[in-house]
């Protein structure tokens, strides 16, 4: 590291331990709750997608779900001359618990890449941001690919990160499995969509008429109309041959925003449809997005930033315990293993 990048390195150290009112950054601290709140609204910010679902503060670890949104209708009468009448709470109708996993995000940074950063205004922004975004992309992976928590993560065996933390997909598979649709009737295990050559060769004649068939099949009478219902897909099912894409640039408060979200020109089923990142192959999942949350646990957050010149780099070693949430199961229907009669979706 040079000695002007030292100079800038320090200055960014010793800010990062007075927002947290510790005297060093280089021994592990407790993030201030106020500098947490604001890490966390810039993580969100960082990423378009993450920005449209819940990231949520809650106190506790563990707890019941919060059941953000609207679930249900409440209009209604009773004869007040023979019972009482009952009030309806529509946003927890589930009793159902989460709970915050630690996830450490630890990275390091070159000394050769912070030279480089050294000469811009914006040195402390860089690296900060340079975390930020990363860890905002894995929340989203975790999210799609998650299915445990273990003990000690295993990136080679699981490089989509599944043994992370449960994410929504796999949550959906264990506590509402009547949400998941993974195999038709021509074939087990797939759910084949048609040749379009005459033969009828598959259980849909197009995505229109699967996600069409998901909807009035898997979702209630009162989300079924729902005009912020979106079906989420990958790039193999949402590709240019088949749905003109146009990204989404939405406007985003901070400027490092990645446009991680693509909106298809076309609907899909009458649906809007987008695709997110890492977002599983021959897959679709139809729901609000606000219907998914990431729960974290406020004064949890774990941090030290730590020079080791042994490696000629520094290390950030941050932890925060999170929960991954599906607000409302009724709100959401799932379809895995989907395959053109004929040939197999290329995974990507």
């Amino acid at each position: 590291m040079r000695n002007t990048t030292r100079i800038k390195y320090n200055d960014f150290t010793k800010q990062v331990a007075a927002f947290n009112g510790v005297t060093s950054a280089a021994e592990k601290f407790s993030v201030d709750p106020t500098t947490q709140q604001k890490l966390e609204t810039r993580l969100q910010e960082s990423s378009t997608f993450l920005g449209m679902i819940n990231m949520v503060g809650v106190p506790e670890q563990t707890g019941e779900k919060l059941g953000l949104g609207i679930n249900s209708t409440i209009a209604g009468r009773t004869d007040t001359n023979t019972k009482d009448r009952q009030a309806t709470d529509p946003s927890a109708l589930q009793k159902i618990s989460y709970a915050c996993k630690q996830t450490n995000f630890d990275t390091a940074l070159r000394y050769n890449k912070l030279d480089m950063w050294a000469k811009f205004p914006d040195f402390a922004t860089r690296i900060r941001d340079a975390l930020l975004v990363r860890q905002a992309l894995d929340r989203i992976m975790i999210g799609f690919h998650g299915t445990n928590a273990a003990t000690e993560t295993d990136r080679d065996a699981n490089p989509l990160l599944q043994d992370v933390n449960i994410g929504w997909i796999h949550k959906v598979r264990t506590d509402a499995p009547e949400q998941v649709i993974s195999e038709g009737v021509q074939a087990s295990g797939e759910i084949l969509i048609h040749k379009n050559d005459g033969t009828n060769e598959g259980d849909f004649a197009n995505l229109d008429a699967l996600v069409a068939n998901l909807v009035a099949e898997g979702l209630p009478a009162w989300y079924q109309d729902d005009t912020d219902l979106v079906v989420i897909m990958g790039r193999d099912l949402l590709n240019d041959k088949m749905l003109p894409m146009i990204e989404e640039h939405a406007e985003k408060p901070s400027e490092t925003a990645a446009l991680d979200v693509i909106r298809a020109r076309k609907m899909v089923g009458g649906l809007p449809a987008i695709r997110v990142p890492y977002f599983p192959a021959g897959s679709l999942m139809i729901t609000r997005l606000d219907n998914l949350s990431i729960y974290w646990q406020e004064g949890a957050r774990r941090r030290a930033i730590i020079d080791n010149p042994k490696r000629d780099q520094i290390e950030n070693y941050e932890s925060s315990n999170d929960a991954y949430v599906i607000e409302d199961y009724e709100g959401v229907v799932i379809a895995e293993n989907i395959k053109f009669a004929g040939r197999a979706i290329v995974a990507g």
